[in-house]
């Protein structure tokens, strides 16, 4: 945990935050706050947001219930922060999208690719985080295309993200149904696996593997 003085300092960070009408800190003040949990992003930024709303969000950031339980702890120098429940590796990339429109992009992964959303931000949204299984991919608004379609054009397979399935066949005929939009078929490589690739509304290319022959290999010796 932060020294008291870097905390107090947070804090007050968040208060210029929200008087900046941060769609960030209207995210973390919905989520953290049971005060304004079910408020939108502009009804948040609307509302009155004291020193100590951030002071809350500040201490339950750092495990504690209220700012007081934080104070009382944070001056005790032998005491050590409780270890993250996640451990201090590396726990998963998030490839970055650049979509036109954050609304309809999360609708196509949702509807046509089967992801769940996990995090819209914005009104209208600016930012959104899809998952399905270990994968998660963010989508980000952006004013223009983030890769020129002359490029597109000359470069093959110029994927945005490459996705492990266990069983290609079966999703591809999953999301066929659900009407994807497929800029390669379910195909089989040299080495045997499977896989096919899809095209979201921006021209985004994610594929869709079973592991080489490699990972299999170490699957096979952790079994």
């Amino acid at each position: 945990m932060s020294s008291l003085e870097n905390l107090k300092k947070q804090a007050k960070a968040l208060v210029r935050l929200h008087r900046e009408r941060s769609y960030h800190l209207a995210c973390v003040a919905r989520e953290t706050l049971p005060k304004f949990a079910g408020l939108s992003d502009r009804q948040v930024l609307a509302a009155e947001f004291k020193l100590a709303d951030a002071q809350g969000i500040v201490a339950r950031q750092n495990g504690y219930d209220s700012w007081a339980d934080l104070k009382a702890r944070a001056g005790h120098e032998d005491e050590r922060p409780a270890p993250s429940p996640f451990g201090p590796g590396v726990l998963f990339a998030v490839p970055m999208l650049y979509v036109s429109d954050v609304r309809v992009a999360v609708e196509h992964y949702v509807g046509a690719l089967g992801f769940t959303a996990n995090q819209v931000s914005g009104d209208p949204p600016f930012y959104a985080e899809v998952a399905r299984g270990g994968a998660v991919l963010a989508l980000r608004l952006v004013h223009g295309q983030a890769i020129a379609p002359d490029v597109r054009a000359r470069e093959p397979m110029l994927l945005q993200a490459s996705i492990r399935v266990g069983d290609a066949k079966a999703l591809y005929l999953e999301l066929l149904a659900a009407g994807a939009t497929f800029d390669t078929p379910l195909q089989r490589d040299a080495f045997g696996p499977q896989g096919f690739v899809v095209k979201d509304p921006d021209g985004n290319l994610i594929a869709f593997g079973e592991p080489g022959p490699a990972a299999r290999a170490r699957a096979a010796k952790g079994a």
